[in-house]
């Protein structure tokens, strides 16, 4: 597993590959063939074309769900503006887009990625256990992240959220 002590946000593809480990295993080839290139082109292949990856409608995979419903998150949390002045530069000069990353999340925004989850788990086709077993995976492991970094956990103590020793807000 990737730690959140590393220093750094850790990776979209970090958190993908860490939940895919614990909860479809048998997708971690795709992780890895994934891995090669940017997010752009990952969230671009994923968006709703099993095609597009050489599969059929059927079997419902764990990973778009997951890839998608993180990145998403990620754009919603950097500033847009930044992140497309950053863009612009990138193209100016050739230089490939870097990884997304995921800063700690607040509660209401692991909340909003668990309900992510689940809404893209139905709409992808995974069963209700399977999409809240995604679920519980994803916001576990932004949690890690979450707990490692102090700014978190001062934002939510701020705004009221609070949560107990066991992790339930």
């Amino acid at each position: 597993m990737t730690g959140p002590s590393s220093g750094r946000d850790p990776r979209v593809l970090d958190l993908v590959r860490d939940v895919v480990a614990e909860v479809a295993p048998e997708e971690l080839p795709l992780v890895v063939g994934l891995a090669g290139l940017d997010d752009a082109t990952v969230v671009r292949r994923l968006d709703g074309r099993r095609e597009a990856l050489g599969f059929s409608e059927v079997a419902a995979l764990v990973t778009p769900v997951v890839w998608l419903a993180v990145y998403q998150a990620a754009q919603r949390i950097v500033d847009g503006a930044a992140s497309r002045a950053t863009s612009v530069l990138r193209k100016l000069f050739g230089r490939p887009p870097g990884p997304v990353t995921v800063p700690p999340l607040t509660r209401e925004q692991l909340n909003d990625v668990r309900e992510s989850v689940l809404e893209m788990g139905r709409q992808r086709g995974l069963g209700a256990e399977r999409a809240m077993t995604v679920a519980d995976a994803v916001e576990a492991r932004l949690a890690l992240t979450r707990d490692s970094d102090p700014e978190a956990a001062r934002s939510d103590s701020q705004t009221g959220s609070a949560r107990s020793t066991d992790g339930e807000a």
